[in-house]
């Protein structure tokens, strides 16, 4: 039996540009550390190989701290079979990339790390399996790379395992790259075809030999269903239709959590590993005086503060759809000194009879204030008096 890891797409040096510094480092940082996990898991399941379908970095010439960053990885994590290193679309092989033989990267790479550099580059894995590789030359084209491949002569009965980066379209509107044959495994007679470029675990053709793209291993953004995993792959012999497993290699998830009402805010601080998840939370509902200033507790203990680590790990928060209950509603306390107590009034009637949006809306700020400074002149009780 041969066996496999297949990944692609890891992104290294991708930048979140729309999340604070440090979060942006976070994850950063987490894109080269789920590599070494990659290899561990590689040498734990005993493959025969280790397959690297392209977009390994985010561009072509990434900053010395993610290639430096990578070989020491490889250093650090060291295999006894080959890893094979195929340039996306994002990282294309020029003559001014990560992949030119004469950039630093490549000499500092062990020699079990192979660098797909070669239109017709071939390796045989072991004597009954022969893996064919094809390197993305440009940002954009029109040629299908698995195509391109050699076919199968007649009368070989290897295992024949292709890896390329490209597109298959079975996804509705997705971007005219590279374009790869649902069939083309089956055309070129392969056993088992390695893509990557979509960030989701998906095998695209179930019924024939397997075309897999294994998703990103680490998630890049909140719309990437089935990211964070590799496919380790079984194979038996040709003909046979090998299996393929999904590996959760992810350290981080991101979650879309919509809170309607309070209740579901604080369930939210319930949830077991939320140091480990990206969280856009969307703030879909309607608050008190009173309950305002609740959530802005627990937001800011989701969120972390300069003295506290937030439950969180990265929190991104979307008050678009969060409103605050038209007037007062008999928060304040009966025994209000007079003056405040008219203040409130005046402020009530303005929520409830001006016509102007505007104002209404300023005057319930107000309210807002008010009662939150009340709430700061009683301590830390949360009680007004």
């Amino acid at each position: 039996m041969l066996r496999l890891l297949h990944t692609a797409d890891w992104h290294l040096g991708k930048r979140f540009r729309s999340f604070p510094e440090e979060a942006q480092k976070t994850l950063s940082r987490a894109r080269l550390d789920v590599v070494g996990r990659i290899l561990d898991l590689a040498r734990r399941q005993r493959v025969d190989a280790v397959l690297c379908a392209g977009d390994l970095f985010d561009d072509p010439s990434p900053a010395p701290d993610f290639w430096a960053g990578l070989a020491r990885i490889f250093q650090e994590h060291p295999l006894d079979v080959p890893v094979f290193l195929v340039p996306g679309n994002h990282d294309p092989l020029t003559k001014e990339s990560i992949w030119h033989a004469g950039h630093p990267f490549r000499s500092r790479l062990p020699a079990w790390v192979h660098v797909v550099d070669r239109d017709d580059f071939s390796y045989e894995i072991t004597p009954e399996a022969v893996l064919y590789a094809r390197p993305c030359r440009s940002r954009a084209g029109q040629d299908d790379p698995a195509m391109a491949l050699p076919a199968r002569e007649p009368g070989d009965t290897k295992l024949r395992i292709g890896c390329v980066h490209g597109s298959t379209f079975d996804i509705p509107g997705c971007q005219t790259n590279f374009p790869i044959r649902l069939d083309a495994a089956a055309q070129r007679g392969l056993d088992y075809l390695a893509i990557g470029d979509t960030h989701s675990f998906r095998d695209v053709t179930p019924k024939q030999a397997p075309t897999v793209y294994p998703g990103t291993p680490e998630p890049t953004s909140f719309d990437e269903p089935g990211a964070g995993k590799v496919a380790v792959v079984a194979m038996f012999r040709h003909g046979l239709r090998p299996r393929v497993d999904e590996a959760p290699v992810a350290a981080w998830r991101w979650i879309d959590v919509r809170c309607r009402d309070m209740k579901e805010l604080r369930e939210l601080l319930t949830r077991k590993d939320l140091d480990r998840h990206v969280v856009r939370l969307h703030l879909d509902m309607t608050v008190t005086l009173a309950e305002e200033s609740e959530l802005n507790r627990i937001l800011a203990e989701l969120k972390g503060t300069e003295a506290a680590i937030g439950r969180a790990g990265i929190l991104v928060v979307d008050q678009t759809r969060l409103r605050l209950q038209a007037g007062s509603v008999d928060v304040f306390p009966d025994d209000l000194p007079a003056v405040l107590r008219d203040t409130v009034a005046r402020l009530d009637r303005i929520v409830a009879e001006t016509p102007d949006e505007a104002e209404r809306e300023k005057a319930n700020r107000a309210l807002s204030h008010l009662y939150k400074l009340l709430q700061q002149q009683d301590g830390s009780t949360g009680a007004v008096r």
